[in-house]
């Protein structure tokens, strides 16, 4: 499994939406990139001053993050998002 360093998060996005709320079937190219992830892995945290500054973000918990936040990685076929704690906008509850 991968584990994230310092104030990393490794996530998975969710999928899209594939037809609008009045039904009709987007085609997958005008589909908008998804912004909600699920948190697979969180790192330590990140050290300020000497000090850790604790996670506020956990495994499980629902995100979500800039259109163009991250870096993209592909691991045993799945593919992830390798975000600093920084690019989450929102907990989704």
């Amino acid at each position: 499994m991968i584990k994230p360093l310092g104030d990393r998060a490794l996530i998975k996005m969710k999928a899209s939406e594939e037809t609008t709320k009045s039904g009709i079937i987007l085609a997958s190219s005008a589909q908008e990139k998804p912004q909600v992830a699920e948190v697979i892995e969180v790192g330590p945290g990140e050290y300020v001053d000497g000090k850790l500054t604790p996670m506020y973000i956990k495994k499980g918990d629902n995100v979500i993050v800039g259109k163009y936040a991250g870096t993209e990685i592909k691991y045993e076929g799945i593919e992830y998002l390798i975000v600093k704690q920084e690019d989450v906008l929102a907990i989704v509850e």
